[in-house]
C-alpha cells in the first residue's frame, strides 16, 4: 500500500487516516482528549524544530452542528486554535445521512 498520495496541488496526503465514527461513545471521549494532547505536542515539536509543520498533514472536520454557511468561519477558527496550529490541510464537511 502507498504510504500516500498527491493532490493536484502537489501536496501529499497520508493514505491512512484513523477515524472516530463507530468508536463506542466512552472511548471517543479518549480519542478527543487525545487528539487535543496531540495537538498540544504537535505545537511543541514544531518549535523544537524536531519536525516542520509543511511536513505533516493534519486534518480535521467540520462537526455536523456548524453546516450553517454563516457558523463555517468561527467552526474553522476554532478547530485552528483547540490545535494550536496556523493551518489545517484537509478540512472535511461531514454529513451523516
Amino acid at each position: 500500500m502507498a504510504e500516500s498520495f498527491v493532490l493536484n496541488t502537489g501536496a501529499r496526503i497520508p493514505s491512512i487516516g484513523l477515524g472516530t465514527m463507530q468508536i463506542e461513545p466512552g472511548a471517543v471521549d479518549g480519542a478527543i482528549y487525545a487528539a487535543v494532547k496531540v495537538g498540544l505536542a504537535l505545537k511543541k515539536l514544531v518549535e523544537d524544530g524536531v519536525v516542520k509543520r509543511e511536513d505533516l498533514f493534519i486534518t480535521s472536520k467540520l462537526w455536523s452542528g456548524d453546516h450553517a454557511p454563516e457558523d463555517v468561519p468561527e467552526a474553522f477558527g476554532t478547530t485552528l486554535k483547540d490545535l494550536q496550529i496556523d493551518y489545517i490541510d484537509l478540512f472535511l464537511v461531514n454529513s451523516y445521512a
